[in-house]
Order: C-alpha cells, then sequence, then structure tokens
C-alpha cells in the first residue's frame, strides 16, 4: 500500500475528528465559553466579521460571558448579531460592553443537548468511515492496476480478502479516529449531565 495514500487518509481523518470536536464546542453546556459566540458575525463598516475579530471575549464568572468591542461604535451591531444568532442568548448593553448570563440547563434540554451530540458523533463517524471507504478504493485501484491485487485461476481476489482485518492499516487508522470520536463524546455528554 502506498504511504501516500495512508498518510492522505491520516489527514482527512483528523480533520474530520477536528470538525466534530469543533461542532461539539459550539453546544452550550450551561457553562459559558467564548466558542460559543464562534459562528456569530457582525456588520462591521459594511463587511460581516467574526465577533472573535471585533471584540474581546472574556468568561469572569462560570455562568458569565464579557463581550469588549474594540470600536465602541459597533455595540449595538454586536448585541443585535448575538440576539439574531441560534444560540438562544439574551445580551445586556451597558454602553460600554455587553454582558451575556447563560442560563442553566433544564433536564429536558440537557437530555436534548445529549441526542444532539450524539448525532454530531455519529456523523464525524460516517464521515471517518467515508474517508476509509475512499482509501479502500484507492488501494484496490492500485493493486488492480499493478496486478497484485488478484491471481489469475481458481479463487480470485481471496488473498485481498484475508489481508483486511486487523492487520489492514487503514482500518487501524479508521479504529483510532473512530475511538477519539467516541472519547469527545463521551467527555461531551459528562459536560451536558454534570449538575
Amino acid at each position: 500500500m502506498a504511504d501516500n495514500t495512508l498518510q492522505q487518509t491520516e489527514a482527512r481523518m483528523k480533520k474530520a475528528v477536528d470538525a466534530t470536536a469543533k461542532n461539539f464546542s459550539h453546544v452550550q453546556t450551561g457553562r459559558a465559553s467564548a466558542s460559543l459566540l464562534d459562528n456569530v458575525s457582525v456588520d462591521y463598516y459594511g463587511s460581516k466579521s467574526p465577533l472573535t475579530q471585533v471584540a474581546t471575549i472574556t468568561t469572569p464568572e462560570p455562568r458569565t460571558l464579557l463581550i469588549q468591542p474594540w470600536d465602541k461604535t459597533i455595540l449595538k451591531e454586536v448585541e443585535k448579531a448575538i440576539a439574531r444568532s441560534d444560540l438562544g442568548l439574551n445580551p445586556n448593553n451597558d454602553g460600554s460592553i455587553i454582558r451575556i448570563q447563560i442560563p442553566e440547563l433544564t433536564t429536558e434540554r440537557r437530555e436534548q443537548l445529549t441526542k444532539y451530540v450524539r448525532k454530531l458523533a455519529e456523523e464525524g463517524r460516517v464521515s471517518v468511515r467515508n474517508i476509509r471507504r475512499d482509501a479502500n478504493e484507492a488501494v484496490r485501484k492500485a493493486d488492480q492496476d499493478s496486478g497484485s491485487g488478484e491471481r489469475k485461476g481458481k479463487g480470485r481476489g481471496t488473498d485481498r480478502k484475508k489481508s483486511r482485518g486487523s492487520d489492514d492499516p487503514v482500518q487501524v487508522i479508521t479504529d483510532r479516529y473512530i475511538d477519539q470520536i467516541n472519547q469527545l463524546l463521551k467527555s461531551k455528554e459528562e459536560e451536558l449531565l454534570e449538575l
């Protein structure tokens, strides 16, 4: 198997795990986290800019976000952008900073969010499996092109099938990245269910 195919496969799987972790970071857990606002964009002099590029975001208390725009003239725009987002947060503008109190999660909301993060994890696992499928197809094609994938005569292709399994390098990489997603899920579930 070409080392290049393995390297590309591993790089793509790592990106899939990173994307899953990023999706998890946007799920509200009842604690203040600046990453909750990563997807919020603000109209800043006629163009959309990520909130993190036009303001300082801090968490002075476990349930409070403090947003201090570098340009005070955009306070109203920041407030509107947060209110328009689908985060369900209520910004309070005091004229120089915006304060957001993170509401406590109800048991029902925690269960909904747990189902949602399980769905995100499954999407990540499916992505990793699709990358595995692409890698296996690339290996199969390379084997056919070189003529080593099949033997002539009786029992065609059986040697290739026997080699697939626990010592298949693509499957080893796949298992490792699926385990990483499962660990991320476990950690996020614990965070969501923590009272």
